[in-house]
């Protein structure tokens, strides 16, 4: 979560943004673990990456359909996709809309519910090469393909629907000359708040049987958010003034009230206090519901509930809706006939209640209901009869179901989604809401996450895990995500800690704003703190392993409880946070708005107070170790950070690591960033926290022969050796007539008669008997074999016959051995050409097939070697290294061997004997090799 919500934000909309589609809910929950709790169901890394997920829901003008975005992991562009899918409300009807690697949203329906309008990226039959690339789309309900509708050089940044033939929109103006020219030299010099040249946002009309475009207002502003009355005469539009507004918070944005058809505009809240982010028309076009954050600090609005408001067009007056509800408006806003539904903060949870309007007040109901305390993105028809909700706790995974809603009473619930199926057998960890006394004696609340496999009276290792903001906050919904894999750690064995700490949202002005003015720090931590202690107490923890881990504000908070406690904190996975705050506040989007609001003064006023809140000159006393992450192109934390951070624990000589994203924003988007993230953390907690790491082999790939191998169980143990299930590429009955005879079939290479194979472990056992063959090896390569026991074989195999066998010559022979490739081989194993460096690493994987020859294969099982016309040849290059004579009678081995890597640069050194066989040859050795 980004750690500095400032500006025009509300409490919880960066938990929904992060955590997707997330339901607040009830004190606790616990989840049965699945019946099956096998490998095949743990959780793994890709379970918090390739997930599903559900937004964007809008139900047809006759309330029988709804259409919504479903996005998916897709690893060919190693990111989300985004498609439309249908879903029927009156019967378990679904069809997807689109499909392909497209982003899609933004649905809407027409007024006579015919089509549904969207915003596509796909490919358009003849783009314009000025156009921008996503554009406004239709597909009719009837059927048939989807179809572009504008072709505009600015994208539409928002759109609603009037008639059935017209739809206001907002976009930035069509390109200057300046920009156009800018664009010709290809110039990608960008000057830093270039007011003069930022495009003015405007609102347009769109003719849709005609295409044709009318502006609507002249404004040389930007606007942010609008809407507008149902006939399309009245707007409500914010505007913002200036481009550094997040950083300083100095100028505040306009609102305005514009009659469409004169293009006359009057300004609401000249006095810039009510700065609104979110905008709602009344159903009866009497008004507009303004939703805008509160702050009691008079600069900043960075720390802030949400309010209501509500404009009556005929009146011209803005007056407070009276919520009845200290801790402000939460998530969600739905306009109903009769008034409007909303998300009221609460904590761990939100309450959804009902308001009726009744002149210039509203009463209000909470709604009942089977998952009353759980809902959290909803949304309703237009006769507000139908209601569609999302559903989910911390140890259960969200759903949306639908609904009929009766005033306050919700009714014949039904789940209409089927999201992430390959959880249903995951085992979940029972989660629960604790409170304890923290900072200032105050009531701090938390989630615990349980070990998946608790057992009461153990005691198990911890890890703190404090959320982003800190104008943030951790409920009873489902949010294992990148950032924050739950369940993976839990499967591990040890609790989690999420403590809503001073400083967080949910939980009213005075607790969101606890931390401004110089306190940053100064309560979250004992918060923190006291939430550890209160686990010890209770005799759940084991006070000798505990770590703590976090993204963002998360991560700024989890460095500080090291600094803070440094004997406590045995482990840390750190990313995206700060440790030095000067020059914070000049290099990130919103430094004065953040920095000066929560330290009390900027850095060119107090630089001392910057440098006793900044932990880079305490990172001395951290004794953890410490894992770093961070996107090259974060604008809420500067990269720089973490390379400082890096830096000094390298000077300092703690044990660091520090991972960097290319191109990775405050967040990672890419589906490979966000794996490798997990996976780096998962390895760094079992090194360090649960002593259970089996470091990884880096020459190994799962997916390799030898991998597949492992997984599979292909390589069965039989006796010292392992047999392979693989068919043989020799002709068919080579190798049957192998076993059948003791005598090796011989092929001629000029006037020499060589072994087609390698001696087999068979026809070597009839020389040998204490030879141990283990049953099915029969056919393999005779290894372990001396150049003594090769003659040996030679000189009995000759007397057996009557005919000359030996151990072929060096020179007769090393021709045939040369220029080998794609045999038996390490090559082979290890699924790619293998460098010296990796097949060291490899050997120690190799030995955890057991002892003996391991990676043999019977002869014959790869391609031989021949010209044409010539019978094949096998296994020169691979499977047993074998002997041959060198001139002064001494024996060396030629050919590649199992164990060794196809690598024409390496000096030669004897096969190891594990892998040394032989091949004979028939016939006398020329007198000329002979001396």
């Amino acid at each position: 979560m980004n750690r500095k919500q400032v500006g025009i934000v509300f409490s919880l909309c960066a938990i929904a943004l992060l955590c997707a589609a997330l339901v607040p809910g009830v004190w606790a929950q616990e989840q049965k673990p699945a019946a099956t709790t096998g490998k095949e169901n743990e959780w793994k890394p890709e379970d918090f990456v390739m997930y599903e997920s559900a937004g964007g829901f809008q139900i047809s003008p006759d309330g029988k359909w709804v259409v919504w975005v479903k996005s998916t992991p897709d690893k060919d562009r190693d990111g989300r996709v985004s498609n439309l899918m249908l879903s029927s409300l009156t019967s378990k009807k679904e069809i997807q809309l689109t499909r392909g690697t497209d982003r899609n949203g933004s649905p809407q329906w027409s007024p006579n519910g015919e089509l549904i309008s969207f915003f596509s990226s796909k490919p358009r039959p003849k783009p314009s090469p000025d156009a921008a690339g996503t554009q406004l789309w239709f597909i009719s309900l009837a059927g048939g393909e989807p179809w572009p509708v504008t072709e505009f050089a600015r994208g539409m940044r928002g759109y609603e629907w009037i008639d059935n033939d017209t739809i206001i929109f907002s976009a930035q103006e069509e390109p200057t000359l300046y920009e156009r020219e800018v664009k010709k030299k290809k110039d990608a010099s960008r000057v830093v708040d270039d007011t003069a040249h930022e495009p003015p946002v405007r609102l347009f009309k769109f003719a849709v049987k005609d295409k044709k475009v009318t502006r609507l207002t002249d404004n040389d502003d930007w606007i942010q958010s609008w809407d507008v009355t149902r006939d399309g005469k009245k707007a409500v539009t914010v505007h913002g003034q200036y481009l550094s507004y997040a950083w300083d918070h100095k100028i505040p944005p306009k609102t305005f009230v514009y009659d469409l058809e004169t293009g006359k505009r009057t300004e609401l809240f000249p006095e810039g206090r009510i700065r609104p982010f979110n905008i709602q028309v009344a159903r009866d076009n009497s008004g507009f519901y303004i939703v805008a954050p509160y702050s009691s600090d008079p600069r900043f609005f960075t720390a802030t509930i949400s309010l209501l408001y509500f404009h009556d067009l005929a009146s011209g007056k803005t007056t407070q809706v009276d919520l009845g509800w200290e801790n402000g408006l939460g998530g969600g806003l739905e306009v109903t006939p009769d008034g409007f539904i909303t998300n009221l903060d609460a904590g761990v949870y939100t309450k959804l209640a009902r308001y009726t309007k009744s002149g210039s007040t509203w009463t209000r109901a909470f709604l009942e209901g089977e998952h009353a305390k759980n809902y959290f993105g909803f949304t309703v028809s237009d006769d507000a009869k139908t209601f569609l909700y999302n559903y989910s706790t911390a140890s259960k995974p969200g759903q949306w179901y639908r609904a009929q809603l009766d005033g306050a009473k919700v009714s014949g619930v039904e789940q209409f989604t089927d999201l992430n199926p390959q959880y249903k057998k995951k085992a979940y960890a029972k989660t629960e809401v604790i409170r304890y006394k923290g900072a200032n004696g105050d009531e701090v609340e938390a989630m615990l996450y349980y070990p998946t496999n608790y057992e009461p009276g153990k005691k198990y290792p911890l890890l703190t895990a404090p959320h982003g903001g800190p104008a943030g906050a951790d409920m009873d919904v489902w949010s294992d995500r990148m950032s924050y894999p739950h369940n993976l750690l839990t499967q591990r064995g040890t609790f989690i800690l999420k403590p809503n700490y001073h400083g967080s949202s949910n939980y009213g002005l005075k607790w969101v704003e606890s931390i401004c003015c110089g306190k940053y720090y100064d309560l979250e931590v004992p918060d923190i703190e006291a939430g550890v202690e209160y686990l010890i107490a209770k005799g759940m923890v084991d006070p000798d392993r505990i770590g703590t881990f976090g993204w963002s504000n998360g991560s700024i908070l989890s460095t500080q409880l090291m600094v803070t406690n440094p004997s406590r904190y045995k482990v840390a996975s750190v990313g995206a946070g700060d440790v030095e705050w000067i020059s914070d506040w000049g290099n990130v989007a919103f430094g004065q708005s953040f920095d000066t609001y929560y330290f009390g003064k900027s850095p060119l006023e107090d630089p001392e107070l910057y440098i006793r809140k900044s932990p880079v000159f305490q990172l001395d006393k951290i004794n953890a170790p410490v894992l770093i992450f961070h996107g090259t192109e974060d604008t809420n934390v500067p990269t720089s950070q973490s390379w400082t951070y890096y830096r000094a624990l390298y000077h300092l000589n703690k044990t660091v690591r520090f991972v960097l994203f290319p191109g990775e924003p405050h967040g990672p988007q890419k589906l490979t960033h966000q794996l490798r993230k997990i996976t780096e953390e998962m390895s760094w907690f079992d090194r360090y926290l649960f002593k259970t790491e089996k470091p990884a082999n880096e020459a190994f790939s799962e997916e390799s022969p030898l991998g597949i191998a492992f997984k599979r169980k292909s390589v069965t143990k039989v006796g010292s050796s392992y047999g392979t299930a693989f068919k043989p590429a020799a002709k068919p009955g080579s190798k049957a007539k192998q076993a059948e005879t003791l005598i090796p079939e011989v092929v001629k290479r000029g006037e020499l008669e060589i072994g087609r194979f390698e001696v087999t472990r068979a026809q070597y056992a009839a020389f040998d008997p204490a030879y141990r063959i283990a049953p099915g090896t029969e056919n393999f390569p005779a290894t372990g074999i001396t150049l003594e026991k090769a003659k040996a074989y030679a000189a009995w195999l000759s007397k057996l016959t009557g005919q000359t066998w030996r151990v072929p010559n060096e020179e007769e022979v090393k021709s045939m051995y040369d220029g080998r490739g794609g045999e038996n081989t390490l090559d082979y194993w290890a699924g790619y050409a293998i460098n010296p460096d990796d097949a060291e690493r490899l050997e120690a994987k190799i030995k955890e097939l057991g002892d003996g020859a391991p990676l043999l294969k019977e002869v014959g099982s790869f391609t031989g070697k021949g010209k044409d016309g010539e019978e094949l040849i096998f296994d020169l290059g691979g499977n047993a290294a074998e002997w041959v004579l060198m001139k002064d009678g001494s024996g060396k081995t030629l050919g590649g061997s199992a164990d060794r890597a196809a690598d024409a640069k390496m000096q030669y050194r004897p096969a190891s004997a594990e892998y040394t066989g032989l091949r004979v040859v028939r016939g006398e050795a020329k007198k000329e090799e002979k001396k």
